[in-house]
């Protein structure tokens, strides 16, 4: 052979090895081997190799001569030191400085891109590279972004168009069919990937795609074919038992495992906590031979998740350099229980804070209605200079109390730049609605233009929940113009406007759809929604009957409380006793049943019957929560409990209410003799 061919040959074999170097690289999530990255390597790789040295899976190269220019070659490797720092403009402005470029520095740039998280940048630029330029690694590389992105049409175009392929670009695609469902196509895929391109990470991650898709033992089957299993299969099969709740199984692989890493106990001890068997965790824990920050991380989050928030701060105290993850636990683990004074003074003295902490702790505030601690600690975390993100805000959304709250975080979203975002705007609505001011809610509705079922239901709920029926029903026509199929919540929202705006003949066939037109299935709430359609129309017969042929599982106090209210509505004293004995029955312990029976024998003058009532909450200890109302006025918010005498305007306001506002509402219909 010629010294030309022999340097050909050399060439070539240190790009192969590179290339498998980069997959690995890739495949790990980004993380460093050694002292190269991806980066480093593709600038390495642009030099002819005269030899190559692989020995314990390291690999030496002794420089020769080079058949591309040094300056692109220093270009190349000046761009992957940028690049690996994380300066991605410098490693750009470098790129367009280039006077030449070869495959690496196209491969390199759109690599650096990708590394972080720069997507559209790397599409841009890989669509501009010229066909001749594009490497296998640039390939690969898009191959993979693409499908992890879930756009696994664009993944298997490029794919198909690629003259060579390795196992990177085979595994990236079979992931991205996984990830997306398609089982049939990635293991379609799997069996025609060439056998001597089947690696570990490709047997791993067929194990886990099958496990995710409900095919735990098909995944076992996988597991079992691997010609070659390391450590790293065997903890991905336990673990695909783990996550489909097949601890028992996991359990009796990870004893026979031939060698175990840190992983696999901690996987493990993460199955026994979720399962409840704490016993076997505390066990399995005891005997890890080391421990990392993971492990004791998982015995805080697992007792805490257990309900055993003394014995996992215990744990947390004896945890070795705690790193921030065992902080966020054990705050999340007070605020999840409402132990707010020990979470805050644990988020006092941490060393350090992420958004996760930051975002625990305003939701534990929010969760326990302690709204201006909510508000302050975003406003900290602001100071702090830690951006916010879509949990943020919602927490601190869903911690407004009054409308001026939510006026006040929505303007702050808005600031933020976050008003597109969907599942915040849904929050928005909700929000909105609950704090009275509909006109908001739609407002925020209708600047929002990508709606999904949560949104278009929220501004349904919104309507229906303030007795706008006739609005919730025009909503509900332009969803289903819009292509968006109701769901179970929708259809509750819709009854309820048909029963607001008395709509019988409506009701009874949108209940009729439900099943026969989406394929759902009837919940308890559309029963009742229907019963109280009917019973508001006079039609308590045909609500009876409609109880009386409902499955048994639907049947619950929430229907026949709707029945009762009918019957109570239209002077059916002989169902009344009945129907209220056996709601009282069905929910002992809760208030509504009591109440809805005791306002009916008020409303007809049966006074022994009502005190009879009153002796049984009281023999049983069910206490009524106070009804209570809020009113924002000069931006003070003013609540007011049942029989609440408290006010410093108190005389006033009753005297207003006697006078003018309990003569308008009986002019209207409603009956003022409530009792409890």
């Amino acid at each position: 052979m010629n010294g030309g061919g022999a340097t050909r040959t050399v060439h070539k074999t240190a790009q192969k090895i590179f290339v498998a170097r980069t997959c690995i690289s890739l495949s790990l999530n980004g993380k460093q081997r050694n002292s190269l990255d991806f980066c480093t390597w593709a600038a390495t790789a642009s030099s002819n190799c005269r030899s190559s040295i692989v020995s314990r899976g390291e690999i030496s190269y002794v420089s020769t001569t080079r058949t591309v220019s040094s300056s692109i070659y220093d270009y190349n490797v000046r761009m992957g030191e940028v690049g690996r720092r994380g300066n991605v403009a410098a490693a750009r402005k470098l790129f367009d400085d280039m006077p030449e470029r070869d495959k690496v520095s196209y491969a390199s740039m759109i690599s650096i891109y990708l590394k972080h998280d720069e997507f559209h940048k790397a599409e841009r630029l890989f669509c501009e590279t010229p066909a001749c330029m594009r490497s296998i690694v640039a390939n690969s590389a898009m191959v993979h972004a693409y499908a992890k992105a879930g756009r696994i049409d664009r993944a298997q175009e490029i794919f198909d168009k690629m003259p060579e392929r390795n196992a990177f670009s085979w595994t990236s695609l079979i992931s991205g069919y996984f990830k997306l469902g398609k089982v049939d196509n990635a293991l379609e895929l799997f069996r025609k990937m060439p056998e001597g391109d089947k690696n570990e990470i490709t047997w791993t991650n067929v194990i886990l795609g099958l496990a995710r898709n409900g095919l735990v033992f098909e995944a076992r089957g996988a597991f079992d074919q691997m010609p070659v299993k390391n450590v790293v299969a065997w903890t991905s099969m336990i673990k695909a038992y783990v996550e489909n709740s097949l601890v028992n199984e996991a359990f009796e692989l990870f004893k026979v495992m031939p060698m175990r890493n840190l992983y696999s106990w901690n996987i493990m001890i993460c199955g026994f906590m979720d399962k409840n068997r704490v016993n076997e965790a505390k066990e399995l824990f005891e005997s890890m031979p080391w421990r990392n920050a993971v492990s004791w991380t998982t015995m805080v989050t697992g007792l805490a998740r257990n309900g055993m928030t003394v014995l996992a701060r215990k744990y947390f105290d004896q945890t070795p350099n705690k790193d921030i993850s065992a902080w966020n636990a054990m705050i999340t683990a007070y605020t999840g229980e409402g132990r707010m004074v020990e979470a805050g003074e644990l988020f006092k003295s941490m060393p350090k804070r992420n958004i996760v902490t930051w975002n625990a702790i305003i939701d534990g505030y929010s969760k326990d209605r302690q709204e201006d601690e909510a508000f302050l600690h975003f406003v900290s975390m602001l100071r702090s200079c830690i951006s916010p993100n879509e949990t943020s805000l919602t927490s601190l959304l869903t911690s407004s109390s009054g409308i001026l709250g939510v006026l006040q975080a929505h303007g702050l979203i808005v600031q933020l730049g976050f008003d597109t975002e969907t599942s915040l705007a849904n929050t928005l609505i909700t929000m909105y609605y609950r704090s009275g001011d509909v006109s908001s809610a739609r407002v925020a509705f209708d600047n929002l233009e990508a709606k999904d079922i949560v949104t278009w239901t929220a501004m349904i709920l919104a309507y229906s929940n303030h007795g706008f029926g006739i609005h919730a029903l025009q909503v509900f026509a332009r969803m289903l113009r819009s292509g968006h199929n109701p769901d179970g919540i929708t259809f509750v929202g819709v009854l309820s406007a048909c029963s607001h705006a008395g709509f019988v003949k409506k009701g009874r066939m949108l209940f009729d759809s439900i099943r026969s037109a989406y394929g759902l299935e009837l919940m308890p709430e559309h029963y009742s929604c229907l019963v109280d359609i009917l019973g508001r129309a006079g039609l308590v017969n045909e609500a009876m009957k409609v109880v009386d042929e409902m499955p048994p599982d639907k049947y619950d106090g929430v229907v026949l409380g709707a029945l009762l209210g009918a019957c109570r509505l239209h002077g059916v004293d002989e169902l009344v006793d009945q129907i209220g004995d056996e709601l009282i029955e069905i929910e002992p312990a809760s208030s509504g049943g009591y109440v809805l029976l005791a306002n009916a024998y008020a409303a007809s003058g049966k006074w022994d019957k009502f005190s009879k009532l009153r002796k049984k909450m009281k023999d049983r200890d069910v206490k009524k929560l106070p009804g209570l109302s809020q009113i924002d006025v000069n931006g003070k918010s003013h609540v007011f409990l049942a029989r609440d005498r408290s006010h410093p305007e108190m005389e006033e306001i009753y005297k207003l209410l006697h006078e003018k506002l309990l003569p308008q509402m009986q002019d209207f219909g409603f009956d003022t003799a409530v009792i409890l």
